[in-house]
């Protein structure tokens, strides 16, 4: 093989002249050099090469973030194994499904959980368990640090795989989205020059690395760029503002924006060396998005993008390009293709709603051991169906308006959650809102909104779907509307409409 499209071949390249800098400073105080994550990656790549696995072995990894761990990912890629990320909430039985769907060769956890996670992974055939705990300890390191801090990456072409990475699974089992090195390499390269990573940039990491926004874009985009990382174990958002004058590249999910806006110290003056604010992983409130740019003065550019197919369209960096549109998630990137089709795959026309269909090299490969659910996501010309629905206007900006799932047909009208959403949270008092659809002997299904108060105001439900008949058609309006303290969400920050719609699946029954 001449081309080694090994990701972290790559990565690597892109390392800075002198090692000796410092790329990652994290919020404990600890630096890391370049040298540092050359020699540490080498180190643990040695030590699962020496442990005789076979090519294109499984490492699933369920640990607490720290620049340990990040390394773990890039020794997997170093040494051409699969890196398979766990989300650090999974209890016992999603890890048993995870180990047992994947068949990893090798298993890292935090010290904590080892008892409990080693006997699943010894029971379904894994050889090797090892720990990582968030304090540089653990078996991993230990064993690692007896290796040789040299090796050689191994070559890679582009269609092999790099990562599974499965996928949240509100409906039914999770599946094990396959990412090739190729995937993950040319997304990467394409954001580099989009978003115009330069000289000098700094990233603040606050994000979880356990998905693609953290692990892939985030940390990708800085070494790729060769740029010093201020690296967070968790989000904290007086300590994130405090180190803004130090950085110029922050990506988040509207839920840290939300909370790093209800801090004094948020000001334009904190931002002063700020190039770039990245919003993704759930949508972005119009609200939160003008709120950001009254406060700060940036304006805060929302993308696209999901497991299988890492990032797929954005607003706009530079002005030249058009301008970044809040509800918007931009222009499909460079090389990707988005379509938008109606349920029997016909074009639908523009600015009208219809399904997303998707297709690129950042597309991946398909679901682990699923080649009928592979074969259904993908039509017969060969883009993937995304399970969002959205439009495409006359300017080429997509909007998307909710996952398909979500789509609530009630008396053979489509009612759209995202668009209900909006109305309701224009209202006054009204923080943020979700519509979910549940059975209803008449009608097949209703809406049901449920709705959170901003502090301090009182919410009348009776009141709320009364103003939504002055605005909307009927088969629109919620049929029943509750006031709650908060919406349940995932680590991403994603509203977990499942639970809503489990919680009120009898209220018409």
């Amino acid at each position: 093989m001449t081309d080694n499209r090994n990701l972290f071949v790559a990565l690597r390249a892109a390392f800075p002249q002198d090692l000796d800098g410092i790329a990652v400073e994290t919020d404990s105080g600890l630096h890391y050099s370049w040298s540092d994550l050359e020699r540490g990656t080498a180190m643990i790549a040695n030590l699962l090469q020496s442990l005789g696995i076979e090519e294109g072995a499984r490492i699933a990894v369920q640990v607490e973030k720290s620049v340990e761990a990040a390394m773990l990912y890039l020794a997997t890629l170093r040494a051409g194994y699969v890196f398979l990320p766990l989300n650090t909430a999974y209890q016992k039985a999603e890890i048993e499904y995870f180990v047992g769907n994947a068949e990893p060769a090798v298993v890292v956890c935090t010290p904590g959980n080892f008892g409990w996670v080693s006997k699943i992974a010894f029971q379904a055939g894994t050889q090797h368990v090892f720990t990582l705990g968030d304090d540089r300890t653990g078996s991993l390191l230990e064993r690692a640090a007896m290796q040789s801090d040299r090796q050689t990456p191994v070559a890679k072409g582009g269609d092999d795989l790099a990562a599974i990475l499965y996928t949240s699974g509100t409906t039914g089992r999770s599946k094990g989205a396959m990412l090739t090195h190729g995937n993950l390499l040319s997304n990467a390269e394409v954001l580099k020059d989009y978003w115009g990573w330069k000289e000098g940039d700094v990233l603040i990491h606050a994000l979880p690395i356990f998905h693609v926004h953290g692990l892939f874009v985030a940390l990708h985009g800085a070494l790729l760029n060769g740029s010093r990382i201020l690296w967070f174990a968790k989000f904290d958002p007086k300590k994130v503002i405090e180190r803004l004058p130090d950085a110029t590249v922050f990506m988040g999910v509207p839920t840290l924006y939300v909370r790093m806006l209800a801090e004094p110290a948020l000001t334009p003056q904190a931002c002063r060396n700020m190039r770039l604010f990245i919003s993704g992983s759930a949508p972005l409130l119009m609200e939160t998005f003008s709120a950001w740019k009254e406060r700060t003065g940036h304006t805060i550019l929302e993308r696209y993008g999901m497991s299988e197919t890492i990032m797929l369209t954005s607003n706009p960096y530079f002005e030249a390009e058009g301008e970044r549109r809040g509800g918007t998630v931009g222009f499909p990137l460079p090389g990707v293709s988005v379509r938008v089709r109606d349920d029997q795959g016909h074009d639908v026309p523009v600015g009208e709603i219809g399904n997303i269909q998707v297709k690129g090299p950042n597309v991946f490969k398909g679901y682990w051991r699923m080649p009928e659910k592979t074969k259904e996501e993908f039509t017969e010309d060969g883009w993937f169906k995304t399970g969002d629905v959205g439009r495409i206007d006359e300017l080429r900006y997509v909007t998307i308006v909710g996952r398909s799932k979500d789509l609530i047909i009630s008396g053979g009208y489509n009612v759209y959650p995202a668009e209900v959403e909006g109305y309701i949270n224009e209202l006054p008092g009204v923080a943020e809102s979700a519509l979910v659809g549940v059975p209803h002997p008449d009608f097949g299904e209703v809406g049901v909104a449920v709705v959170v108060p901003r502090p301090g105001a009182q919410l009348d439900a009776e009141q709320i779907i009364a103003t939504l008949k002055g605005q909307l058609a009927n088969f629109k309006i919620p049929k029943r509307c509750f006031v709650v303290e908060e919406l349940p969400r995932n680590t991403m920050g994603k509203v977990q409409k499942n639970l809503l719609r489990d919680a009120h699946k009898a209220l018409f029954a």
